[in-house]
């Protein structure tokens, strides 16, 4: 027997429309683990979160690669069509990017004006207690909202995004090396995770994280053979195999801590894995019929119109209730946290997030236009 996947309509994907709210929620839930790691390292239900399938549930740095191999492959893709212009890309790409997350900071620095913190009153050495703000300075809100820092104390995630930034900025050298790799890309996938494991093992962030992006934009280099593939009859038993494999080499390093410690060589090689396998979750978002129905529902779509959203607000919200609270108070801040953290999303998407799309489509019809008429006045 076989099966052949539904076909997907031109224009956006939606399952990974999905996909994208998903590992946004994934996020929420793994910093709210740390919040309550404390008080539950060390017991059995520790090891159930952290060393067993559920950790799929909260395996948010994982999630985080899941979001690069996206944005490698959905935001390169409007660079393939007809009259694209990288003037009017990049400068939508800044709109996109930094309206939202100095939008966030002044949630952020809001919500400590309001709420005072005590990082003493936090386990010691605790995510809590090492990089949440106690306080606000014009100096510190502008460098992080400058995403130029590696590390935020205003608000933890957005370190993520300076990766972000910077992958837009060597975009069109990512692109032109994805298209001259196109012809041995199952190849280039393969020297990426190799420099990714490599990036792990000797602390090089860079070597970490770019290949996950280029391994999107190799991907959408060959998107009509992906497609091809993704219609391709094949066994029953042959993509749920795969997303079984694609999921144990996303949380294997979790899963192996009983056997392989944390912080071991051999620990660190298996987190590296992380990458192909956050590559092959994005396929299965694109060629499994369940996967795809299920990121196509209507409570997954709307995640996945605010992940960007949620991603930028829950951590104030979460830290804030934390402090307010107490950690070890970690169920009700969850209790309270999660859903607010929703409503706040969805605020925040409707009152920034949306406002900024189109800002960026007006600076993007602006710049291209501008450009065209430029390169028009210089042309022999």
């Amino acid at each position: 027997m076989v099966t052949t996947p539904p076909t997907h309509p031109p224009g956006r994907i939606q399952s990974l429309d999905g996909l994208r709210g998903v590992a946004a929620l994934v996020v929420l839930l793994h910093h709210w683990l740390l919040i309550a790691r404390p008080l539950l390292e060390g017991t059995v239900s520790w090891a159930v979160i952290s060393e067993s399938p559920v950790k799929l549930l909260t395996a948010g740095n994982e999630a985080v690669l899941v979001f690069f191999v996206l944005s490698g492959l959905v935001v390169v893709l409007p660079v393939f069509r007809e009259n694209f212009s990288w003037m009017g890309f990049l400068s939508a790409r800044v709109v996109r990017l930094y309206g939202p997350v100095i939008a966030s900071l002044g949630l952020s620095a809001l919500l400590i004006f309001l709420v005072p913190r005590d990082r003493s009153t936090m386990p010691a050495g605790s995510w809590m207690a090492e990089t949440h703000a106690e306080s606000v300075t014009w100096q510190s809100f502008l460098a992080q909202a400058s995403l130029v820092p590696r590390q935020y104390s205003l608000n933890n995630p957005l370190w993520s995004l300076h990766w972000e930034l910077l992958y837009s900025i060597v975009l069109p050298l990512a692109t032109a090396l994805a298209l001259l790799a196109r012809r041995y890309a199952l190849t280039a996938v393969i020297v990426c995770c190799a420099l990714s494991v490599a990036g792990r093992l000797f602390e090089q962030s860079e070597l970490l994280y770019f290949p996950v992006f280029v391994i999107g934009t190799i991907m959408a280099a060959r998107m009509p053979d992906l497609l091809a593939w993704v219609e391709r009859p094949r066994p029953r038993w042959f993509m749920p195999l795969f997303t079984l494999v694609s999921i144990l080499m996303l949380i294997g390093s979790w899963l192996a801590r009983p056997i392989v410690p944390s912080g071991t060589d051999l620990s660190q090689v298996l987190w590296a894995f992380a990458a192909p396998g956050a590559a092959g979750v994005v396929l299965v978002a694109l060629a499994w019929g369940p996967a795809i129905r299920l990121f196509e529902t209507r409570p997954i779509q709307w995640l996945g119109k605010i992940s960007f959203s949620l991603y930028l607000v829950h951590v104030p919200v979460l830290a804030t209730l934390a402090f307010a609270f107490g950690s070890e108070a970690w169920a009700l801040v969850g209790l309270l946290g999660i859903p607010i953290s929703l409503l706040v999303a969805w605020g925040f998407y409707e009152g920034v997030e949306a406002r900024m799309h189109k800002a960026a489509r007006r600076v993007h019809r602006a710049v291209a236009a501008r450009a065209r008429r430029r390169a028009g006045e210089v042309a022999p």
